[in-house]
């Protein structure tokens, strides 16, 4: 409720046409408007036409970090200071596939850094680590603050929901961004990540952001901006921060969906799955492991990953977390093939479309209350640049209710064609840039 009886020291609408007329907002304006919000002072239509000037005028660096700590301030922080060993965490901006913390988080705790992995559930196109890994029989999300604590002094590393109590002015903006048209604007995209990051309390932050038509940035200098923004971000709040651009213009790996992703990131910890997976996994973990003043070489980190060091920190991981690391994997009840009209080579597989079948089969959500299927979503057999045969399958699309394979065909209507035997196809690196 608003309480009208305290006098505020500001008005919502000197805030608005402060930032409507491109001035610069000042830290105690901003400090204002994000306490009022929370509070329920200002109101939705207010916050919801600052968003919108925000994004049509943009905001300074000063007033991006004065943003993000008041947000941190609008809640509590989490202290790792007494833990025995650094802390670096890793986030992702969301892509198709992107399965990369399941194997990173054990991999990086291996060599004696804590990894207190807070992540969320998918909404859309892009798949959440969390729903991910509740496709482990037992597996839980929810931790106490004591018990994270506990499980990265004993194990080294924890994936788990972030508590409501972190940044809680972001959930409220967050939400009121999706319904107002404002969800593209980098200052508050930016403020939002890593008013979450630095709340959370890890000493060093890696970033991934994806670039290409799976990812939300699709334009690579958006992404850059986007990255450079985080960066100064963490880098102003004193986390050692650094950020790699990385591509997303095919799915990651060879599997969009909860049980299959787990099931891939099992294969890359025992030594094996995708290059691509692995690649990605071993360069954002020689950057934890720098920014955690625990440098160490990458072919050192593959050998964790080869030997099973890694696989052993995994299987404490998700066992202290109630889940069963021997438990079978969820499989989907039913199964059809996308298969190539004729031979030759895979000349393109559209991410996003990917992304959409999966979420169409069950392993997505389209509202957040939404449930999802732990076996859902889509196998890819072949990727661009692989030789393929008429009829050989492409695709398998995995779901328990038959009636959504229509719908998932219909998002992949275009999204892959097969050239000539012989065209050449070219291909992007997995790492665009390197942004410090």
């Amino acid at each position: 409720m608003n309480d009208r009886s305290v006098a505020e020291p500001f008005d919502a609408v000197d805030v608005i046409r402060t930032k409507r007329d491109r001035h610069r907002l000042s830290d105690a304006q901003i400090d204002w408007v994000i306490d009022a919000y929370t509070r329920g002072v200002v109101a939705e239509e207010q916050m919801s036409a600052l968003a919108m000037a925000i994004l049509l005028n943009g905001m300074s660096r000063a007033e991006i970090s004065r943003w993000t700590a008041a947000m941190i301030a609008s809640g509590e922080r989490m202290d790792f200071s007494s833990l025995s060993r650094p802390t670096a965490d890793k986030h992702s901006t969301g892509g198709v596939g992107d399965k990369i913390t399941l194997p990173l988080a054990p991999l990086v705790a291996t060599f004696g850094v804590a990894v207190p992995q807070l992540s969320g559930r998918g909404l859309g196109h892009t798949g959440g680590t969390l729903d991910k890994l509740e496709s482990i029989p037992g597996w839980r999300a929810s931790l106490s603050n004591a018990e994270v604590l506990a499980q990265l002094e004993d194990v080294g590393a924890v994936i788990c929901a972030a508590g409501a109590g972190l940044a809680p002015a972001d959930k409220k903006l967050y939400a009121l961004r999706d319904v107002t048209g404002t969800v593209e604007a980098i200052p508050l995209i930016a403020s939002s990540i890593m008013s979450k990051k630095i709340a959370e309390g890890t000493g060093a932050l890696v970033l991934d952001v994806k670039v290409g038509s799976g990812a939300f940035m699709k334009d690579v200098d958006q992404a850059r901006e986007l990255a450079r923004t985080m960066v100064d971000l963490g880098t102003d709040a004193g986390v050692r921060t650094v950020a790699l651009l990385t591509d997303m213009e095919v799915p990651l790996g060879r599997t969009a969906g909860n049980a299959l992703e787990v099931r891939e990131s099992l294969d890359v910890l025992a030594g094996g799955g995708p290059r691509d997976v692995v690649d990605l996994t071993v360069a954002l973990a020689v950057e934890m492991l720098a920014a955690a003043d625990r440098p160490t070489g990458e072919d050192e980190v593959r050998r964790a990953l080869a030997d099973g060091r890694a696989m052993d920190t995994w299987r404490r991981m998700i066992a202290a977390q109630g889940g069963d690391p021997d438990a079978e994997l969820p499989v989907a009840r039913e199964t059809e093939h996308v298969v190539a009209d004729r031979t030759g080579v895979l000349a393109e597989l559209d991410a996003y479309a990917v992304g959409v079948a999966a979420w169409r089969l069950g392993a997505g959500r389209g509202r957040r209350e939404d449930p999802v299927q732990a076996g859902a979503g889509v196998e890819i057999h072949a990727k661009p640049g692989d030789q393929v045969v008429a009829g050989q399958t492409l695709l398998t699309l995995h779901t328990d209710t038959p009636e959504r394979f229509d719908r998932a065909r219909d998002a992949l209507e275009g999204a892959w064609s097969v050239a000539p035997a012989g065209t050449a196809v070219p291909t992007r690196p997995l790492v665009l840039d390197r942004i410090r």
